[in-house]
C-alpha cells in the first residue's frame, strides 16, 4: 500500500487548486464536486483541497525538498508566495517555509 494522498483545509478547493497551479506549477489532478486534488509534475502523492474551517491555519507538516532552497525561494516570491520562514542555513541543514493562499505552511529542505 503506497501513500496516496493528503489533505489540506482550504476556505475554497478552486481558488487554492488555481494557487498551487499558478505559483507552484502543480497540475490539478482531480476536481470533481469536495474532490480536488493538486500534485507536483510526475508525482504519484495528490494532496487533497479540502474545504472547510480555517480558523486554525498553520503548519501543515509537508516538506518539499529541493536542491537548492534560495534560488526555490528566490523563485517563489517572484510569483508572490509569502515565506513565512526565510530559507536559512543552519549547521543541520537549509530549511525555509511559505504558506499558501489560506496561511498553510509548506518546508522547503534543501537535500
Amino acid at each position: 500500500m503506497d501513500f496516496g494522498s493528503v489533505a489540506v483545509v482550504v476556505s475554497d478547493g478552486k481558488k487554492s487548486a488555481k494557487w498551487f497551479k499558478e505559483k507552484l506549477g502543480f497540475e490539478v489532478r482531480s476536481q470533481q464536486g469536495h474532490w480536488i486534488t493538486v500534485a507536483p509534475k510526475g508525482s504519484d502523492l495528490v494532496i487533497h483541497l479540502c474545504e472547510g474551517d480555517t480558523l486554525e491555519p498553520g503548519n501543515t507538516g509537508f516538506a518539499f525538498y529541493v536542491k537548492d532552497a534560495m534560488k526555490e525561494e528566490a523563485g517563489l516570491r517572484k510569483k508572490g508566495v509569502k515565506f513565512t520562514s526565510p530559507v536559512k542555513k543552519e549547521s543541520w541543514g537549509t530549511t525555509g517555509a511559505f504558506a499558501d493562499a489560506d496561511g498553510n505552511e509548506f518546508w522547503l529542505i534543501q537535500e
